[in-house]
């Protein structure tokens, strides 16, 4: 039971610096930057890397709201997955701007997120809250 409360504690410090990064350092500046002032080693169109804005947002959100309400928390692991699939995408596009020491960064936070899904998912799973319980909470939430 010890193990089970410390990979609890490990992936709750995962989940909130991952989601503290692709919310703020990550996707807010493709969100509120002019596009022109994002560094872009390779153009890309603006849409393209708003959405990946929008994306790496929305993953952060997943990767802490689904949990802390215990409702639908199977969606922390999905989001975790997700962002696993948007660093390796974004290690990709670093190496090929000739950028290998962007590429391992996006490749360790992959490796993180990636942690986070399989520990959500088998390791330390959150579990839902009983019906009345998420509603109440959604009630004092709005």
């Amino acid at each position: 039971m010890p193990f089970a409360i410390n990979a609890s504690a490990m992936l709750w410090i995962g989940q909130v610096f991952l989601a503290l990064f692709f919310a703020l350092a990550s996707g807010a500046p493709k969100l509120l930057l002019p596009f022109d002032m994002l560094p872009l080693p390779i153009a890309l169109p603006e849409l393209f890397v708003r959405s990946i804005g929008v994306a790496e947002v929305l993953g952060a959100l997943g990767l802490i709201l689904p949990s802390v309400f215990r409702v639908r928390p199977p969606l922390t692991p999905l989001a975790a997955q997700c962002l696993t699939l948007l660093t390796l995408c974004a290690a990709t596009y670093q190496l090929l701007a000739s950028q290998p020491g962007n590429a391992v960064f996006a490749l360790t936070l992959g490796v993180m997120c990636a942690a986070v899904a399989y520990g959500r998912s088998r390791v330390a799973p959150i579990a839902e809250a009983p019906r009345g319980i998420a509603r109440d909470l959604l009630r004092a939430a709005s």
